[in-house]
C-alpha cells in the first residue's frame, strides 16, 4: 500500500529559518546522495565540515511543496558560476538548505535532508551520484531514475502551472528573489584544491 502523504517541517541548525515540505511520500521525490566535490565544497564554503567520505543527502522534489512559517528574510544564494546551480542556505548560522535551478519553469528544488524532522518519511535512497572508486574515477547508482523522476516531475508541474508557485522565485521577474553571489573563482578553486 503507498505510503500517505506527510508534512515534513525543516529548519536550519539555529531554528531561525523554519517552514514544511509538503505532502512527502517517496513517489513524490527522490531520495538521493551525491559525493561530488561541488556538493562538498559547497559545505567548505558555508564553514561547514566536508561530509567526505560521507555524501550529502537530499530530497529531489518540486519548488511549490515548500512553505515558509519564519526566517525567510534569512535566506541568502550562492552560487560557483553563472549558470550554475543555486545553493540556498541559512545566513543566520551557515546551514545548507536548498538547491534550485536557474530556469523556474524547470520545477526542481532539493532539499537537504538534515534540515528534516524525520528523513525516513523519505524512503529508501534511490541514486548515488559521483561514487569514488579505486581507480580514482566516480560511478553512479540510479542515476536514470533521478533524472526521469526530476523531468517527470518538472513536465507536470509545467503542465499544471504548478510551476508559477515557487517561493525561490520572485513571481513577476522569473528571477531569484535574493541576490546570487557568484563565488569568485580563485576563492572556488582554493576550496577544491583542498578537498582533492
Amino acid at each position: 500500500m503507498p505510503a500517505a502523504p506527510r508534512d515534513l517541517p525543516f529548519a536550519c541548525n539555529c531554528g531561525t529559518i523554519k517552514g514544511t515540505l509538503r505532502g512527502v511520500t517517496p513517489a513524490r521525490g527522490s531520495h538521493a546522495r551525491c559525493h561530488c566535490i561541488d556538493c562538498r565544497a559547497a559545505e567548505v564554503y558555508l564553514n561547514q565540515p566536508d561530509p567526505a567520505p560521507q555524501a550529502v543527502q537530499l530530497f529531489q522534489t518540486t519548488p511549490d511543496r515548500f512553505d515558509f512559517d519564519q526566517g525567510f528574510d534569512q535566506l541568502g544564494v550562492f552560487s560557483f558560476g553563472d549558470k550554475n546551480l543555486l545553493r540556498w542556505y541559512a545566513t543566520c548560522c551557515g546551514t545548507p538548505m536548498f538547491n534550485t535551478l536557474r530556469k523556474p519553469k524547470l520545477a526542481f528544488a532539493s532539499i537537504m535532508t538534515s534540515a528534516l524532522s524525520d528523513p525516513a518519511a523519505l524512503g529508501p535512497i534511490v541514486g548515488t551520484g559521483y561514487i569514488p572508486t579505486s581507480s580514482g574515477k566516480t560511478r553512479n547508482e540510479g542515476l536514470p531514475r533521478l533524472i526521469w523522476g526530476a523531468l517527470s516531475r518538472a513536465a507536470a508541474a509545467k503542465i499544471t502551472g504548478r510551476w508559477k508557485t515557487n517561493p525561490f522565485i520572485d513571481p513577476d521577474t522569473a528571477t531569484p528573489n535574493r541576490p546570487v553571489k557568484i563565488v569568485p573563482h580563485d576563492q572556488r578553486q582554493a576550496i577544491l584544491d583542498a578537498l582533492r
